[in-house]
């Protein structure tokens, strides 16, 4: 599965009223750690297809939503389950720590 695209016009109806977990990947294009670990996300995307939505929310286009969920660095990762954030990760971690992340929420 291809990573998505989040955005102020999709957030709700893609993330908060997902039937299925969701990884949200806060960056922005100027942020190298955030190019570091796309590469990353787009193997996760893969990895968990029909398990696990994940995207990507530019935060230079959206701040109201980087604002709304006190994104202070990035990147920031956040897994939104039923709606709700249940986790985060800020900064570049490598494949194994990403996995971990994703596997204590999906069980």
């Amino acid at each position: 599965m291809a990573v998505s695209k989040f955005d102020g016009n999709n957030f709700e109806l893609e993330v908060l009223k997902s039937d299925q977990p969701v990884l949200v990947d806060f960056w922005a294009s100027w942020c190298g750690p955030c190019r570091m670990v796309s590469p990353v996300i787009e193997e996760m995307a893969g990895a968990y297809d029909g398990r696990l939505k994940v995207g990507k929310l530019n935060v230079d286009e959206n701040q109201a939503l980087a604002t709304r969920y006190q994104v202070m660095s990035i990147p920031t990762l956040v897994m939104f389950k039923d709606g709700v954030e249940v986790n985060r990760m800020v900064g570049f971690r490598g494949k194994p720590h990403l996995q971990q992340f994703i596997d204590a929420e999906l069980g």
